[in-house]
């Protein structure tokens, strides 16, 4: 089944007319790892789609040196409009176009290459694979992951408390200082900014508990140095989250009763 994808570069920007940048081609050259020239496959992979395309066999004393000078010697050069690569396979599961397989892989592996355009934005690489189908999916999953947490958003909405644990948990604020509004502003806000972690954390069957534990660290109950819990003298935990699972042990309910004690005095001063 075809399947079709684009290498495409970054944008020349420099001081000639925008024509002749246009007709300007980079190329997607080898680059060493570890003395090694960059491989696109596996030892298994690549012996499974060279065959055929060198001049030697897999079973050649010179196969080694064939592969090397191959990775060594390939460049894929790239225009103003990219490069297309047919990327499909046959019923077989047999690459339709060779050549564009090998290109596909090598260009994944590259250093240089970006998996979408913002990747190469973001990490100053020179290169990108437009990929429309793996685009389309992306963006679904991030609508998705908006749906959801508008609907856990509308659920914690009616519940002021709830509201509260997820800002403690969320930020360093105390939600105690602020109105309704402001809390369920300042929540859509943390939803939209970041909404699969905005879920993560109202869906968390632990929230109640770790909200205490922010609230009591707060307050002064509870003392955090580096990532450690510690109730007076005492480490609960090495990190919030051991702090949890020794707050919910029945065996420390004596020691959790005397924390929310204390609490309970230090928000009546």
């Amino acid at each position: 089944m075809s399947k079709k994808v684009f290498l495409r570069r970054k944008e020349i920007m420099n001081h000639l007319p925008k024509e002749v940048r246009a007709e300007a081609v980079t190329k997607l050259s080898s680059v060493y790892v570890n003395r090694q020239p960059l491989k696109g496959f596996d030892r298994k992979d690549e012996t499974k789609y060279l065959d055929g395309i060198l001049d030697v066999s897999p079973s050649h004393p010179d196969w080694p040196k064939h592969t090397k000078s191959f990775w060594a010697n390939l460049a894929i050069p790239v225009g103003f409009t990219g490069v297309e690569l047919e990327i499909g396979k046959d019923s077989n599961g047999d690459p339709l176009q060779i050549m564009d397989w090998i290109k596909y892989n090598f260009a994944l592996k590259h250093p240089q290459v970006g998996l979408n355009k913002e990747e190469m934005t973001e990490s100053g690489k020179r290169f990108y694979i437009h990929d429309t189908s793996r685009d389309i999916k992306i963006k679904n999953n991030q609508i998705q992951r908006r749906k959801d947490a508008d609907k856990e958003f509308i659920k914690v909405s009616s519940d002021i408390e709830a509201m509260k644990r997820i800002m403690l948990v969320l930020t360093d604020s105390n939600p105690e200082r602020l109105t309704r509004d402001q809390l369920e502003n300042a929540l859509y806000e943390l939803k939209n900014k970041n909404p699969e972690k905005f879920v993560k954390v109202a869906k968390d069957s632990n929230l109640k508990v770790l909200s205490e534990i922010r609230k009591m660290i707060s307050a002064g109950v509870l003392r955090k140095i580096g990532n450690q819990v510690i109730f007076i003298d005492e480490v609960i935990g090495e990190t919030e989250e051991d702090a949890v699972v020794y707050l919910k042990n029945k065996k420390n309910s004596g020691q959790l009763t005397i924390m929310r004690a204390k609490l309970k005095e230090l928000s009546l001063v």
